[in-house]
């Protein structure tokens, strides 16, 4: 058996690979740990809406691949660091692109038993914005998804 878990940084997505462990330990299955590199925009701040171009010029930051990618590096770090404090191998593995669609298609491609996930529990109107990764993992995966509050 392989479990995937999918962190982003959050305590959420951690307490996912601890739960993980917790069911991976007994049976004998494999864990591996994935992030998906995707850079994010930045609002720089001011009071006044963006409505020009000029403006988002202005005040929108976008990550660099390679910031991005150090970022993913270090989450993946601090995940096996996690696991190893509770005696745990993991792989892991870094992933390029939308987080939940790159999690569906490696839990596909990689036969995936289950996946785990955090759920940092958004406002409505935030998750509308933003979208969830868990349930659009939730709603498009073939295998069972445990998401974790």
């Amino acid at each position: 058996m392989n479990f995937l878990v999918a962190v982003d940084g959050s305590n959420e997505s951690l307490a996912a690979l601890e739960r993980a462990i917790e069911m991976a330990d007994p049976v004998g299955a494999s864990v591996t740990v994935v992030h998906a590199v995707n850079p994010d925009v930045y609002e720089l701040g001011g009071m006044e809406p963006i409505t020009t171009l000029a403006d988002a010029d202005e005040r929108l930051l976008v990550e660099s691949l390679e910031s991005a990618e150090e970022r993913g590096e270090d989450i993946l770090s601090e995940a096996a660091s996690v696991a190893e404090e509770q005696g745990f191998d993991v792989d892991v593995e870094l992933l390029y692109g939308q987080p939940a669609q790159q999690i569906v298609e490696y839990a596909d491609e990689h036969g995936v038993d289950a996946v785990y996930l955090g759920h940092r529990g958004m406002s409505d109107r935030l998750e509308g914005l933003l979208g969830s990764v868990a349930k659009s993992v939730l709603g498009q995966a073939e295998v069972p998804v445990t998401v974790v509050p």
